[in-house]
């Protein structure tokens, strides 16, 4: 069998929808981040039985709102409005370090346990704070335009000729 029609029916990866969101490297070690910290909620609930339960939610919650903010700051034209999302994204990964902080104070985790954790919200900050860089430095908005500028339309001609009806129309 001829390997072109083999691969007619099959999509390839390369031709997979992706949002613009999960390209970026932030978006992509926020899920790692989430997928790492999961099964610590998991030994947290089942071992501290309750006496952590606001850590873990807050953590549960800051993880969740640092994906979701990058993703939606990443969805918006104006410059500024993506560096706020982006800014509120790092505000809630840095939030999950100091829960991380608090399981180790309340003894439900080691220093050695949430290491890593600690080490891909380091990256994830860091990420954010070039994002929040390159879309609020008012030097980089005056030198080089934000790559998602609208699109001028084409100028349309009114006429409100007394002539005719008190409405407008295209000429």
């Amino acid at each position: 069998m001829n390997t072109n029609q083999t691969n007619k029916n099959v999509t390839p990866k390369a031709q997979a929808t992706m949002f613009d969101h999960e390209k970026l490297d932030v978006y992509q070690f926020e899920l790692r981040f989430i997928a790492w910290a999961t099964p610590l909620l998991e030994e947290a609930a089942a071992s501290a039985k309750g006496k952590t339960r606001e850590v873990c939610d807050q953590l549960d919650r800051a993880s969740l709102s640092a994906l979701l903010n990058t993703a939606e700051g990443n969805g918006k034209r104006q410059c500024p409005v993506r560096a706020k999302f982006f800014d509120d994204a790092r505000g809630s990964a840095t939030e999950c370090a100091a829960c991380l902080d608090a399981l180790v104070a309340k003894r439900v985790a080691t220093p050695e346990r949430v290491q890593e954790g600690k080490q891909m919200l380091l990256r994830i900050v860091s990420m954010l704070c070039g994002l929040i860089d390159r879309f609020d430095s008012p030097a980089a908005l005056r030198e080089e335009p934000c790559e998602c500028q609208s699109v001028e339309m084409p100028a349309v001609k009114v006429s409100y000729s007394s002539r005719s009806s008190r409405t407008r129309r295209k000429i």
